[in-house]
């Protein structure tokens, strides 16, 4: 059994179903409802496990066993529910409700493998969340599953999340806190505030100061910063850090794990340090631009896992965990994002934090910067540094899931960057946002999808250049970006095309394939133009009666007009009457030729 496991045999057989929140069904033969099913009454339908783990939840976490009896003391009947498939079983549930369980199975005598139980772990609802079942929020009542009460869903919907760092840590006693963990932090305090009298200070009046004691009683926060290796073992084992390495992304078993259980003053530069033990470095140089981009940035990963840390939800028994890869890290806490933060405004809304006085503290010595711009420093150190951008979006109501890539996508990116910063003050820098946009420029976003005052700010900076015009208009980032990266051939392409260049493309299309819709020029231009772009210069091409419009509507279809194709031959033939008189050394008489005319070579000596 998984250490990380709640549940064992002997203590599920004394449980009680209120008060442990269990929920024990026979499931003998293995069929034990997973929802609905073809059941026609509401409160049968309920009965399943979807609506079991859905009631859980919103009782703020729980267990459904199946394979035991109901009865207290609870016998284990055995059940062969999800038998080699508890993984499947897991995604289903997470794919049908949101709520991501924990599912395993015990055996009440594990070397002969009999006596199966199957233990659905169900974490605690997210503070103001409710989760329905067939959109019904439900509760438990006794051997039922009812409908919440009106007053219950409205209490939840107002909850204002507690902070879990302020709370005292029952039975912890300020002797269990390390005196080596509270001289780091009284020197990091004393350097961040520029106050060296804060030096002098007994551990009880620097504790109190900042509210790690508070009446003699430790605080989970402090215990988290400050506390012993044993205490932190005793009291809150789930404020570990698990590091594992994996040799490939799509391994599954790790090949070293390493847990971290010190006071977080002690433990933060021993996971950096043995996180950079893997570390390598991509070589840059563009002239007198030479610098070394790290695979993982420190100030990055320090934030991240400093992130990690201050907002995860301590409720939940599981630890903070990092995956480590050649080139790749993800970093997982428990809980969601913080109240009102979702991926779509990450980086816009400032972020109530879920343990306010843990990011205090933190902020105070330096360690974090002030709150709400920890995910912008991600931001922003990773888009300079060329690299792909912080991916977040595996994360959901119980977990924060961030990833970083290694790989500098673009080093281009990185030296036009850094070019930009090189000589400015820091108030005018670039900021996250700027940053962010130039990326999106870069990746081809369409105008809809920028922030418009920060276009007008870079193209102020003269960073972008505009392409189109009115409702047509895109943006392109400025050379110096395209010389950076070599690629100036490129930004030649994404320059504003003319008449001829634009003619260029269309006249051959047609004269090989005869006849065109505006669908078939708007893929001939792709990349070059937008489709509003390229309707105004087929207009214009029909107005200089080039091209000849058949048709009506999404049904036109154009072909070239007989005076263009023979002005296009009168072109062709004068051409080559200059090239063979080129090669004949002699300059020819065009004015006095025709096309209806057939050339007279020219004569050499009276020949």
């Amino acid at each position: 059994m998984d250490n990380n496991h709640k549940w064992t045999i002997e203590l599920l057989v004394n449980a009680r179903e209120s008060e442990d929140k269990v929920e024990f069904k026979r499931a003998e033969g293995g069929n034990f409802a997973y929802d609905g099913g073809s059941r026609t009454k509401p409160g049968e339908r309920r009965r399943c496990i979807l609506g079991y783990v859905t009631a859980l939840c919103n009782e703020n976490g729980g267990a459904l066993v199946l394979g035991m009896d109901d009865k207290h003391p609870h016998k284990v009947v055995g059940t062969s529910q999800a038998m080699n498939g508890l993984g499947a079983l897991e995604a289903s549930i997470y794919r049908d409700t949101g709520i991501r369980p924990t599912v395993y199975e015990l055996f009440s005598n594990p070397t002969a493998q009999v006596g199966r139980v199957v233990v659905i772990e169900v974490p605690p609802r997210p503070s103001g969340k409710v989760y329905k079942f067939e959109d019904v929020a439900l509760m438990r009542v006794g051997e039922e599953l009812k409908p919440m009460s009106d007053e219950q869903y409205r209490k939840i919907l107002q909850e204002v999340e507690p902070d879990f760092s302020q709370q005292i840590c029952e039975g912890a006693t300020i002797e269990d806190l390390d005196d080596a963990a509270i001289q780091v932090m009284r020197e990091k305090y004393a350097a961040k505030q520029k106050n060296t009298k804060f030096l002098s200070l007994g551990k009880e009046q620097i504790l109190s100061d900042l509210e790690l004691v508070v009446d003699g009683g430790v605080t989970n926060g402090g215990m988290i910063l400050v506390g012993k290796e044993t205490a932190l073992q005793k009291f809150l084992p789930q404020a570990a850090v698990m590091l594992e390495y994996r040799g490939t992304e799509a391994q599954i078993h790790f090949d070293n794990r390493v847990a971290y259980r010190k006071p977080f003053y002690l433990m933060i530069d021993e996971l950096w340090h043995d996180i950079n033990l893997r570390n390598g470095i991509f070589p840059v140089k563009e002239g007198p631009y030479i610098f070394d981009v790290p695979y993982f940035n420190e100030e990055v990963i320090r934030e991240s896992i400093n992130n990690a840390i201050a907002h995860r939800d301590y409720r939940s028994t599981s630890e903070t965990l990092i995956k480590l890869y050649p080139q790749c890290m993800t970093v997982i806490n428990a809980g969601g994002f913080p109240h009102g933060v979702t991926l779509a405004n990450l980086l816009t809304v400032p972020s109530t934090p879920r343990n306010r006085l843990l990011a205090d503290v933190l902020s105070k010595t330096g360690i974090v910067e002030r709150s709400g711009q920890g995910v912008d420093k991600i931001f922003y150190d990773t888009l300079s540094e060329g690299k792909q951008a912080p991916d977040y979006s595996n994360s959901d109501d119980f977990k924060v899931e961030l990833t970083l890539r290694a790989a500098m996508r673009d080093p281009g990116f990185a030296l036009f960057v850094k070019a930009v910063q090189q000589d400015l003050p820091d108030e005018r820098k670039l900021s996250v946002f700027e940053i962010l946009t130039l990326a999106k420029i870069r990746d081809g976003k369409k105008p809809a999808e920028l922030d418009r005052r920060t276009i007008e700010k870079l193209f102020t900076r003269k960073l972008i250049e505009k392409r189109g015009r009115t409702k047509g208009q895109t943006y392109v980032l400025c050379r110096s970006y395209y010389e950076f990266t070599g690629n100036t051939a490129d930004y030649s392409m994404k320059s504003d095309w003319d008449f001829e260049q634009v003619l260029a493309l269309v006249a051959p299309y047609l004269l090989k394939y005869k006849t065109a819709k505006m669908g078939d020029f708007v893929k001939l231009l792709e990349g070059h133009m937008t489709r509003r772009q390229v309707r105004l210069y087929v207009q214009k091409f029909i107005e200089h009666n080039i091209l000849i419009p058949n048709g009506i509507g999404s049904g036109t279809r154009y072909v070239l007009s007989e005076e263009y194709q023979q002005r296009k031959e009168l072109l062709e033939k004068a051409l080559a009457i200059g090239l063979r008189a080129l090669r004949a050394g002699m300059r020819p008489n065009l004015v006095q030729e025709s096309p209806s005319t057939t050339p007279v070579p020219p004569t050499h000596g009276g020949v």
